[in-house]
């Protein structure tokens, strides 16, 4: 059956693009909301993948995408986009959602009813692995119970002993809360508060009276860049409460910074994103694409993989059946089990699709290093970096 649908494919690229099905992937991701500075970044990087397996010539397909807002917060709006692009639309894939609760509540209400595949770049709370999937759903992005660990080794080598901690009240912020929480603890640390803070505020006084009184060497901020961690941020160096902050992946982003100022220069934290080969590959392809886009931006290198991945995966299956193409995601990803498969770096798709057609396995590294563990989703890689002169520093990856 293999040969066979191979040869379908020959046949099909033969006769041209008139002959190849038409393949639309949904784009789910937050382009208004608390995240909005980074989601274009992560579309491009998500389309320009798209673009490369056209060009190619090698494909058995050809791949539009379909962009539909999250919100990142807004769940029975995010709800809406997906079922408009499934109904609609007609995509086979979802690149998405973003933020974790729009993410979960997409997956049960919307892709699982209709058997869609979802590859989250970006939806990080650890309640996904266990949440029911049908074997839909994967993430390129890592879990952020290894963020908290890694937080937490991070304020133990930095001599932190106490931190207020605060968080976006959402799944995303509720669950890297407590990842962060019972990682430093467990080393010895003491949280002096745990509290939550909505995002959309236009005052956060009250919170940030709190989080002074509670105290601590340091305020961490499991929040949202563009909303909430924000405010929160500002109110605490207009009151003085706090002067320093600990950044998890969600505050990062070049436009906090610009908002902040100089005042944000000394706070540090980690983010997920990789150092390897492929990273510096894709760092230079965005830098080349028209427009531009920044690979570096969180989840930008989780998007080009994520939609990499489906369109592989429908391609070494031969078909674009959800039902069908997800079986062959954790091989394409990782390898076969049984032998080493060549690995495939961004702007190596092409490259991908004939080692396919050939019949010759391929493990799929991809700009953030992709290996994908348990139910579909990413060990991953944590950049370390510190605020100076406004920009996110490297200080070395875990």
């Amino acid at each position: 059956m293999k040969k066979l649908l191979l040869a379908v494919s020959a046949c099909a690229l033969t006769a041209g693009i008139a002959s190849a099905e038409d393949v639309k992937l949904g784009i789910l991701i937050g382009f208004t909301g608390p995240i909005e500075s980074l989601t274009s970044h992560m579309a491009a990087a998500a389309e320009l993948a798209m673009a490369e397996v056209n060009a190619s010539g090698q494909a058995a397909n050809t791949y539009a995408s379909v962009r539909g807002d999250s919100t990142c917060v807004d769940a029975a709006a995010a709800t809406a986009a997906a079922e408009r692009m499934i109904t609609a639309e007609g995509v086979k894939g979802i690149i998405g959602g973003d933020c974790s609760g729009v993410t979960r509540a997409v997956l049960t209400n919307v892709a699982m009813p209709n058997g869609i595949v979802m590859v989250s770049p970006s939806a990080t709370s650890p309640a996904l692995t266990a949440d029911p999937d049908n074997g839909l759903f994967f993430r390129t992005s890592p879990s952020d119970a290894r963020e908290g660990e890694v937080m937490a080794d991070i304020l133990v080598e930095k001599g932190v002993k106490s931190i207020a901690l605060t968080y976006s009240n959402s799944d995303y912020g509720k669950g890297l809360a407590e990842a962060i929480s019972a990682a430093f603890i467990a080393k010895g640390g003491t949280v002096t508060i745990n509290a939550a803070h909505d995002d959309g505020k236009a005052d956060y006084s009250a919170e940030v009276a709190a989080l002074a009184a509670a105290g601590g060497d340091l305020l961490v901020v499991a929040g949202y860049l563009d909303q909430g961690g924000k405010g929160i941020i500002q109110a605490s160096l207009d009151t003085g409460a706090f002067s320093t902050f600990g950044l998890p992946g969600g505050m990062v982003g070049d436009s906090l910074p610009l908002a902040i100022g100089p005042a944000l220069d000394g706070s540090w934290g980690q983010v997920a994103q990789s150092d390897s080969a492929g990273a510096a590959v894709l760092i230079e392809m965005g830098k080349a694409n028209s427009p531009a886009f920044d690979a570096t931006s969180p989840y930008s290198m989780e998007s080009y993989d994520a939609a990499a991945l489906i369109m592989l995966a429908m391609e070494a299956s031969g078909s674009t059946d959800p039902n069908v193409y997800k079986d062959k995601i954790m091989e394409i990803a990782n390898g076969p089990a049984d032998v080493s498969g060549t690995k495939i770096l961004p702007g190596e798709l092409g490259k991908a699709l004939e080692l396919i057609k050939a019949g010759t396995a391929i493990d799929y590294d991809g700009g953030s290093g992709v290996m994908l563990i348990g139910p579909g989703e990413s060990a991953g890689r944590y950049k370390e970096f510190e605020v100076k002169g406004g920009v996110y520093e490297t200080i070395k990856f875990r």
